[in-house]
């Protein structure tokens, strides 16, 4: 919100400045009263006017003096303080201090709107330590289960007498640890990069629906075998974009509607051209949905909405393909309701 459109009443609106010229003006008029009665007689007479009129400027003065200092003590002394006071606790990590504004809305001043915006301020740094404490917290959960497991049945791999066809099972259950390990390790790498800025876009030219297709087929052993039915409606369509992020969001999207979706669902992808040089990749499936709550969070890093299948992920994917579509210049929206199905939508330009 623009600073001006909060401020009601302003510290250096024309009302102060008013009360200064009158205040002025009222000292003028009293040591110019003083002077200016019946003439004086004589010097001596003249003298003593001279004197109280001089007195009487000082002690208005003073008084002026006296007042003005006492506005500006409670009108900005006060605010300033609390606004120092508190900037003090931010800067120790106390996201929790907020101050509380001096005027009614009505009579809000720009210290009264410095006031909101710190305020503002501090539940926006509040929330990021948050992010961050369960960020950590996340990430030591996520790296220590394939750690986990990996140890476990390495340990009872030393066990001599298991046979064969144990000891095979437990190797692909460390193999299949480690791979989440490594996937897990390569999406944080990835998205540090892309919230840091580090990966800087390629413009490649290439057909689009080509690349929809070629990653459909990619996941044509997992479609095939929940017996989901998959739609297409991909128009030709030359895109100027990056070909490796761009694979990075409908490998994630595509592979997120196969997870969860059951034998007999549907999964459609389309590719629609629209106005200003632009196209929408439209990716819904007939799967479990999402409640409101989940689609709130849904592109928030770690977060796991549905827990019966958060051993199949870690959290990154739709994180990693929101910053890619943004770093992109595109938007992605995502409409769904629980037990009916889900419908994610990415708008990039062409060029």
């Amino acid at each position: 919100m623009n600073n001006d459109s909060q401020v009601k009443r302003s510290l250096f609106g024309i009302g102060n400045y008013l009360v200064y010229f009158l205040s002025s003006a009222l000292i003028v008029t009293v040591s110019t009263s003083l002077i200016y009665q019946a003439q004086p007689q004589d010097t001596d007479q003249l003298r003593r006017r001279a004197i109280l009129t001089l007195i009487a400027i000082l002690a208005l003065a003073l008084v002026m003096t006296l007042l003005n200092g006492l506005w500006r003590r409670y009108t900005i002394g006060r605010p300033v303080k609390a606004i120092l006071h508190a900037t003090e606790q931010l800067t120790k990590g106390d996201f929790d201090v907020r101050i509380e504004p001096f005027h009614g809305f009505e009579s809000i001043n720009e210290l009264d709107a410095i006031i909101s915006n710190f305020n503002i301020m501090a539940a926006e740094l509040g929330s990021v330590e948050a992010l961050q404490s369960d960020f950590i917290a996340n990430i030591s959960h996520e790296l220590k289960t394939p750690l986990a497991v990996i140890q476990n049945y390495s340990t009872m791999l030393q066990d001599s007498k298991l046979d064969a066809e144990t000891r095979q099972i437990y190797t692909k259950k460390i193999i299949a640890s480690t791979q989440k390990f490594s996937v897990l390790i390569t999406n944080m790498m990835k998205l540090n990069k892309l919230e840091n800025q580090l990966i800087i876009p390629k413009r490649d030219n290439f057909l689009l629906n080509e690349q929809l297709a070629a990653v459909l087929v990619e996941f044509e052993g997992l479609w095939e075998g929940k017996g989901i039915d998959i739609d297409v409606d991909m128009p030709d369509l030359r895109i100027t974009s990056d070909r490796a992020l761009l694979a990075l969001v409908w490998n994630n999207l595509i592979a997120n509607a196969i997870k969860f979706s059951q034998q007999g669902d549907k999964i459609t992808v389309s590719l629609t051209p629209s106005a200003a040089n632009r196209v929408t990749v439209t990716i819904q499936d007939t799967g479990a949905g999402m409640s409101d709550t989940v689609q709130q969070h849904i592109f928030d890093k770690f977060y796991q909405g549905d827990k019966a299948h958060a051993a199949k992920g870690n959290g990154l994917g739709l994180a990693l393909v929101s910053r890619v579509v943004k770093m992109l210049a595109g938007q992605i929206e995502v409409t769904s309701q629980l037990g009916v199905g889900s419908t994610f939508k990415v708008t990039l330009p062409v060029k």
